[in-house]
């Protein structure tokens, strides 16, 4: 299984909704919380081409982009695949 990286904040809707999806498949993932440490987010930021919100998610060296392409990739059928590569 790839590893799965979150970058997170813990009063974003959205990074919750996303971590509630790969908590039900069972994926074991890295969390980074941006706002108990500030200065990952310039990793972030450099690692997302330039995004700032939250969540961003790796999957792998793949960049998911947030949690609507996360599930966007789950709905397509494509989110397994790509956990599994």
């Amino acid at each position: 299984m790839q590893p799965v990286t979150l970058y997170t904040t813990p009063i974003c809707p959205y990074c919750i909704a996303a971590k509630r999806l790969l908590d039900s498949k069972g994926v074991t993932y890295t969390d980074i919380n941006v706002m108990a440490e500030p200065n990952r987010r310039a990793e972030m930021m450099q690692k997302a081409h330039g995004r700032h919100t939250v969540p961003q998610i790796f999957i792998g060296d793949t960049h998911v982009g947030g949690c609507d392409e996360l599930y966007a990739l789950e709905r397509a059928g494509k989110l397994d695949p790509l956990l599994a590569d």
